[in-house]
């Protein structure tokens, strides 16, 4: 029997939704936000409630499918959809409830980080999350969580309370402080390794409803000086300040000159979580810095800070991902990162900084399953392109790139940054932290079930 059929015989059993080959639901339901990847799975469950995916995780489980989760569907290496097995889609599952007297957030697995926004800041609140909108709750968190937020607040797993997550097993638990606390700190770290997660309890903090933007664009070949400045500043920054530094293609719009549409530009992305005029005092010396052709200083909303690199990240392109971290921005990992960025190979192709530090690096590194405290930058090399005759020329330039780093690093990756074709990376990703958590992997999911992300083997 085919795990078509199979599938077909749970539609009569199966109270929500499920999308087989050949409904007209099927093909929008299976494609995810990287082009890179083109699936057929041989069902998708809409669940609209915790006993739907109750529903699906038992029967995947009982005729040995293959089982993927899909939240926000914006994952790197494809594992929210998989090819011949049974995909749980919680995209209907996205209420989000804020309580502003406690100021704590109930978020459901399939809410994006753009729905999670929008209410909590009605209430003036936010947590930590990722900076653009389509992403999903569920993924970003389990396996991090950075943003504008980041040095202010901590990882988004840092401001996780509690979840209701449905194990190997089809059980729904909370797992929190006082309440399956092994599995708790497996979660914030450990991706889709150790069930469903249903919905999550979030502390918020005050922020908004405007705060400081801040963008400078410079011409391409300052841009040794530019990171070196850079460097600097952050090593004294106050927390309320989070600062990117890109190497992107200039887009094609205005305000940007039109003689550097197209042109690799070095810029810096910053926000100041906070009063406004103590972060015009903070940004005084990105803002007198240099000449960019370019820059854009002025408070906007929360909301919409949280959606500008949108437009960068589309849907449907081709996306391939290499990332490290690193103890320091030094000149010879400046000197490499000039090396590979100009020309950048595709039109939405990005390399980026993002500093760590802050709350981040105030806890310890087996505080949660994510181990990577002690690093002062995050670096993502990030090609995106269209046409698929041009992935072995992007994949290799990331992959090239990538490698000549390697003597700058730390060792470490962050999880939700490995590609589909880094398991060797996956101990690096887990750190010190890999040991521990294969044991709770063993006592949680002992056959594997949920093995569709950068797995966690339940080995001996």
């Amino acid at each position: 029997m085919t795990n078509k059929t199979i599938v077909e015989k749970f539609a009569k059993e199966l109270e929500g939704q499920l999308i087989l080959p050949g409904d007209d639901a099927y093909d929008e339901g299976r494609r995810v936000w990287n082009g890179l990847y083109d699936k057929h799975p041989a069902g998708i469950v809409r669940c609209r409630k915790p006993s739907e995916v109750i529903a699906a995780v038992n029967f995947a489980r009982e005729h040995k499918l293959v089982l993927s989760v899909r939240g926000g569907g914006h994952d790197y290496a494809g594992n929210s959809v998989c090819n011949d097995g049974l995909v749980i889609d919680l995209s209907l599952m996205n209420k989000v409830e804020v309580d502003p007297e406690k100021k704590t957030a109930r978020v459901e697995g399939g809410a994006t980080l753009g729905q999670f926004d929008a209410v909590a800041q009605e209430h003036g609140l936010a947590t930590t999350t990722a900076t653009v909108s389509s992403v999903g709750i569920g993924g970003s968190t389990l396996g991090g969580g950075s943003g504008y937020l980041l040095r202010k607040h901590g990882l988004t797993l840092d401001n996780l309370l509690s979840v209701e997550i449905i194990t190997a097993d089809g059980n729904l638990i909370t797992a929190g402080k006082g309440e399956n606390e092994d599995l708790f700190w497996a979660i914030r770290g450990g991706g889709g390794n150790f069930g469903v997660v249903t919905s999550f309890i979030f502390q918020l903090h005050n922020v908004g409803p405007k705060v400081l933007s801040f963008q400078a664009y410079f011409p391409y070949e300052h841009s040794k000086e530019i990171l070196q400045f850079y460097r600097e500043f952050m090593k004294s920054a106050p927390e309320e300040i989070q600062c990117y530094a890109f190497f992107l293609n200039t887009p094609p719009v205005e305000p940007f000159p039109e003689e550097y549409h197209g042109k690799t530009t070095c810029a810096l992305i910053g926000c100041y979580a906070g009063n406004i005029k103590e972060g015009e005092t903070a940004f005084k010396p990105l803002e007198e810095f240099g000449d960019p052709f370019v820059k854009v200083f002025q408070p906007v909303p929360y909301t919409e800070i949280q959606k500008s690199f949108d437009p960068g990240m589309p849907k449907g392109l081709r996306w391939y991902t290499k990332a490290h971290y690193l103890k320091e921005l030094n000149d010879s990992t400046i000197d490499i990162l000039q090396e590979f960025t100009d020309p950048l190979p595709g039109p939405f192709t990005t390399a980026y900084l993002e500093p760590m530090g802050g709350e981040v690096n105030k806890k310890d590194s087996s505080a949660t399953a994510f181990p990577h405290r002690e690093a002062a930058y995050s670096l993502h090399i990030f090609p995106g392109w269209e046409n698929p005759e041009d992935d072995n020329q992007n994949i290799h330039w990331a992959k090239t790139f990538h490698k000549a780093l390697e003597k700058e690093t730390l060792g470490g990756v962050y999880v939700n940054l490995l590609s589909h074709d880094e398991k060797d990376r996956i101990k690096a990703a887990y750190g010190i932290n890999y040991e521990r958590m294969v044991r709770i992997k063993k006592k949680w999911d002992p056959e594997n079930l949920f093995r569709m992300n950068q797995n966690i083997e339940p080995k001996n």
